[in-house]
């Protein structure tokens, strides 16, 4: 059994030799010529040299005490080499985690006031499809009440999970806030440098970039319907793969790291299928439908980013039919084309659009159109056929920041959409021209207000079994959202 080394006390004889000789060195030097002064010089010798006597003599005791405490530290027990290597940290190994303690926990919730300001004569009661408190005896609304899981499980492994709270469900009459997935699934990563990855479960359908983009981070409270009218609720379930290469990520992650109000990592390139009726609603066929994009996240010379990007999409949808009275003359129903009604297969559904994005630096601008043809209602309101559609939105936008008063966003945007509005029973043939005006202000990062004045011209989509259905709903709204996240 090996021992330790014990520090031991040494204290060498040629020390006091040295120490003699330089004294005597001195001493010689000095010596006088005169005998009075050498008798003098005589006994001062004697003297020194019974100290340096005395001094070899302590010397050599406090070695022989050196010597018998060595010999005692030298008896007692020793711990092993292994043990020696069981206690000694190792700086460079980390204990690995487990994948509970990768997950992390954020959310969001949006609460809602609408007052309806101007009504035009003649218009039909206010209706919009992306806020269902903007209707008669509604007002304030919880419109989003989150809670995301995500983490890394490893390097190959990617898991998000974000159910809403406050989903109401098609059919509720007077219930509503129920609990509702809209996002699960999986990033499967083929490589550590994340470039190639599959994406399995329900996510958003990569169509258009306000589609992906959260709705925390938009300035507008609701999407523009051109776009978001071609998938329910921007998600569904399928497999999608993203190819991102390494200075792709870094630029999303710039984005991202200056809040500059991106849409996310959806890959410069994203191809999938997905079943094709929308998030957390029955698929009614057999058929995929098929998302593509490409966008390109550029840097330009003085630092400002630009996104150019291009998507299509197609799928046969099945329509789901409700019970209306044609153009508000004869009895009630369900038109032809619809589920039950002859459409058990779909009408196909494909369409193609183009994104620029000037991001926020102060000064931002969006751009989105989209052309394709799909399910809508025909003129006569008695079967539900293969339409053409077209659409989009510009918007101006503009970041504030102070430094003691948080972040302020004004912005300006106009939308257009003629098409059918597949998502909504029948696929009403639908016509919006809607213009908002608007200031966000980040009070702080978890604080966030927003004022919005609306200006629509816009079809309701509301279908009544007496009177007519689907007619313009023609206002103005003042609307105002308070949005707390962590």
């Amino acid at each position: 059994m090996s021992r330790l080394q014990h520090p031991t006390i040494v204290l060498p004889q040629f020390l006091t030799r040295c120490l003699l000789v330089c004294i005597l060195g001195g001493l010689i030097g000095t010596f006088p010529a005169s005998g009075q002064e050498e008798w003098e010089s005589v006994r001062r010798m004697e003297e020194l040299r019974k100290r340096v006597e005395m001094t070899e003599s302590a010397v050599v005791a406090l070695q022989a005490q050196n010597e018998a405490l060595r010999q005692q530290l030298e008896t007692l027990p020793q711990p092993s080499e292994e043990k020696k290597e069981e206690k000694k940290p190792d700086k460079d190994q980390k204990a690995e985690k487990k994948w509970y303690d990768k997950v992390g926990l954020r959310g969001y919730a949006q609460f809602r006031y609408n007052y309806p300001t101007h009504l035009a004569e003649g218009s039909a009661p206010p209706n919009h499809a992306g806020d269902s408190s903007i209707a008669p005896d509604q007002e304030f609304l919880i419109r989003r009440a989150r809670l995301i899981f995500f983490g890394d499980v490893n390097d190959h492994l990617y898991l998000y999970m974000q159910p809403d709270f406050a989903s109401t469900p098609n059919g509720a009459v007077d219930r509503i806030e129920f609990a509702q997935i809209r996002d699960w699934y999986g990033d499967i990563y083929v490589d550590t440098t994340k470039v190639h990855r599959f994406r399995v479960g329900q996510s958003k359908v990569p169509y258009g970039w306000e589609n992906l983009q959260s709705s925390r981070d938009r300035l507008p409270l609701d999407r523009h319907d051109a776009f978001n009218s071609t998938t329910k609720n921007e998600r569904d379930l399928g497999v999608f793969y993203y190819w991102t290469p390494e200075w792709a990520q870094d630029t999303f992650k710039y984005i991202s790291d200056n809040h500059l109000k991106g849409s996310g990592n959806y890959g410069v390139f994203g191809v999938g299928v997905h079943n094709g009726q929308g998030g957390s609603l029955q698929e009614f066929n057999d058929g995929l439908h098929v998302a593509s994009r490409l966008t390109l996240p550029l840097q330009l010379a003085n630092c400002q980013i630009i996104e150019f990007g291009v998507q299509g999409y197609t799928g046969q949808y099945v329509v789901l039919g409700a019970s209306i009275s044609p153009l508000g003359v004869g009895p009630a129903a369900i038109p032809l084309g619809t589920r039950t009604r002859g459409g058990e297969e779909g009408l196909v559904d494909h369409r193609i659009g183009w994104t620029f994005v000037y991001y926020p630096q102060p000064l931002g601008f969006q751009a989105e159109y989209t052309w394709g043809q799909g399910p809508e209602l025909n003129a006569a309101q008695t079967a539900v056929e293969r339409g053409s559609l077209d659409g989009g939105y510009a918007m101006l936008f503009y970041r504030h920041q102070s430094v003691r008063h948080g972040e302020l966003w004004p912005f300006a945007r106009w939308q257009y959409f003629k098409g059918g509005y597949k998502s909504a029973p029948n696929a009403p043939s639908s016509l919006i021209n809607e213009w908002s005006v608007g200031l966000e202000w980040q009070i702080m990062e978890q604080i966030e207000f927003t004022c919005e004045y609306l200006i629509t011209d816009r079809t309701s989509l509301q279908a009544f079994s007496s009177g007519r259905s689907y007619e313009q709903y023609e206002g103005q709204v003042a609307r105002f959202q308070l949005q707390l996240a962590f």
